[in-house]
């Protein structure tokens, strides 16, 4: 009489254990690399939401004040609640471009009154618009990751001298 033989071969469990292990290797690669992109969304989420939190106080703050009030640099950090983030202010004089020089190289050129007033606004515009950027720095281990954002504020009160034009 034969006997019957119940159970699994070695070779069977090991090739099950060798699946086993594939999946497990595999299922945890998955979640790791989904752990990642949900942390990485998380610090951009954040790093958004306190540059636009850190942006509104400054508007609130300067909106409708003299541009002589806007500080230079400014640098602090969130508190407790966000240990790893800090920001940064900066304001400067804004740039108009020179549009005089621009009008100069046009064919046949440009009265040099109208060089001289256009000039002198374009100085003017500059003496009443003052930039400001706020930056927000996410202190990684490796690398630092920084956003910011601009707005201008303009002095609408300045007045607008240009000599030989009257207001």
């Amino acid at each position: 009489m034969k006997q019957l033989q119940k159970g699994f071969t070695l070779i069977e469990v090991m090739l099950a254990m060798v699946l086993l292990s594939v999946a497990l290797v595999m299922l945890s690669s998955s979640w790791s690399s989904a752990f990642n992109r949900v942390k990485k969304t998380q610090i951009s989420f954040e790093l958004s939401s306190l540059l636009e939190r850190k942006m509104d106080d400054y508007i609130r703050k300067y909106q409708g004040k003299s541009l002589d009030e806007i500080q230079d640099e400014e640098a602090d950090d969130f508190g407790e609640l966000y240990p790893q983030y800090s920001w940064k202010m900066s304001s400067k004089k804004f740039e108009f471009p020179d549009i005089a020089s621009a009008m100069t190289a046009k064919d046949g050129g440009v009265d040099p009154m109208v060089q001289t007033v256009v000039k002198q606004l374009t100085e003017q515009i500059s003496k009443s618009i003052k930039e400001v950027t706020v930056t927000v720095i996410y202190k990684h281990p490796k690398k630092n990751i920084e956003v910011n954002a601009t707005t201008y504020f303009v002095d609408f009160d300045k007045p607008i001298n240009i000599p030989g034009v009257s207001q």
